[in-house]
């Protein structure tokens, strides 16, 4: 599959309300490592297997939730482009350039605010750090792993009001497919959408809310089950709050535990799910089959899919 455009989540800038809390989480319990600190006070992380400088960004706040999501592009050309066409499109506002530097090393980006009220961003250029292994001849995985030791930042899962507007420009402008979604009711109302850029099951999901801009969670991969259940033993070991898991999803066929970081932000970690080649058609699930949807063993609601945080 030739990839281009799009091509994957890069980075998400994340509050936090302690920031020494946080990066004992993110850095010895998640298992990132830390790979800058700037002027600003911002911690940045990456996961082991991420060639780029970084994909989580942790600021202090006085109040937990997520900043921005940013998406990698395959070329400034595309990043050009993409701003352009998001500009002409009028499905997002609050349209500004960043210039290159102000998040370390990395390039300009192009922001705008999506119509659930997400503040999405757009690059092209940000330094390759390597991910502790030669490019020839490497081993499988590096030294000193610890930690879920994640193997990259996979997805967020986002919640707002005006899901029609921001499914159209996802996927009319910025070329992602839609993979899965639910729908409600005698008129088949749209309240959820797995949308991929890629081969895989979701790079970013939506869910239908009353309120704008509220964020559930960031989500890791890890290679296999055996590995989130080991994340739930370190889950245990570390005292961590639990949220749910470890269990399946139905939608994306995922295997998960959801779990929460000092300042109440959820993380997931996550692996398996099926391959999204583009030919694939979106699956489609009824709100009558929700609780089987999204938590496929208990097949019911619950609090874990319900909240969110500012």
């Amino acid at each position: 599959m030739a990839m281009t455009g799009v091509l994957r989540p890069g980075h998400v800038q994340l509050r936090v309300l302690d920031m020494k809390a946080a990066i004992e989480h993110y850095g010895n319990v998640l298992g990132l490592w830390e790979s800058g600190r700037d002027a600003q006070g911002r911690v940045y992380f990456k996961a082991w297997d991420e060639h780029d400088h970084h994909s989580v960004v942790l600021r202090e706040a006085d109040e937990a939730g997520m900043d921005f999501l940013g998406f990698r592009v395959d070329s400034p050309a595309t990043l050009k482009k993409l701003a352009d066409d998001v500009k002409a499109s009028g499905l997002a506002t609050q349209l500004q350039w960043i210039e290159a530097g102000e998040m370390l090393k990395t390039g300009e980006r192009f922001r705008f605010t999506v119509a659930t009220g997400h503040v999405i961003e757009l690059f092209a250029e940000k330094e390759k750090v390597g991910n502790g292994m030669p490019l020839e001849n490497p081993e499988i995985y590096p030294d000193g792993l610890k930690g879920m030791s994640p193997t990259r930042f996979d997805h967020c899962l986002l919640y707002g009001d005006d899901l029609d507007g921001t499914v159209k420009l996802f996927i009319d402008v910025l070329g992602f497919s839609l993979a899965e979604q639910v729908v409600a009711g005698p008129d088949r109302l749209q309240i959820a959408a797995f949308l991929t850029c890629s081969n895989k099951p979701h790079d970013v999901a939506f869910i239908r809310h009353p309120e704008k801009n509220k964020f559930h969670h960031a989500s890791f991969i890890l290679d296999n089950w055996g590995e989130v259940l080991k994340a739930a033993d370190i889950i245990t070991r570390k005292r961590v709050s639990l949220d749910i898991g470890p269990t399946r999803h139905g939608i994306t066929r995922g295997e998960t535990i959801y779990f929460f970081d000092p300042s109440g932000n959820r993380n997931e970690v996550f692996s398996g799910g099926y391959i999204a080649y583009p030919d694939r058609p979106p699956l489609t699930w009824t709100d009558d089959e929700l609780g089987r949807a999204i938590f496929y063993h208990d097949r019911k609601l619950n609090e874990a899919f319900l909240s969110v945080v500012t």
